[in-house]
């Protein structure tokens, strides 16, 4: 049984960082793809973020150069680290793998 538990977000201004992480069970992150997503009010669900076998990382055109993936594989989590945040970066970010999601976590950036 796969789960899959988000946290790190929270209330910012624009132009700082968070770390969003992705803890998972069932699975080892290594052998495998995880993704993180997000979802605007009112906005369909966007891919953020791919991480595949753990080494190999693709953004949307609307994160590329602030957002990071990588996957600690130790403790099997993966994490979004997120720079030069925007107001348009509000969102509940998700994480999943296949079929499997997670509750996600309420990004919001504001002034």
């Amino acid at each position: 049984q796969v789960q899959l538990v988000e946290s790190g977000g929270g209330l910012v201004q624009p132009g700082d960082s968070l770390r969003l992480s992705c803890s998972a069970s069932g699975i080892t992150i290594g052998s495998t793809t995880m993704e993180w997503y997000r979802q605007a009010p009112g906005k369909q669900r966007e891919l953020v973020a791919r991480i595949l076998r753990g080494y190999f990382a693709t953004y949307s055109d609307s994160v590329k150069g602030r957002f990071t993936i990588s996957g600690d594989y130790a403790k099997n989590a993966v994490y979004l680290q997120m720079n030069s945040l925007k107001p348009e970066d509000t969102a509940v970010y998700h994480c999943r793998n296949g079929p499997d999601w997670g509750q996600g976590t309420q990004v919001t950036v504001s002034s």
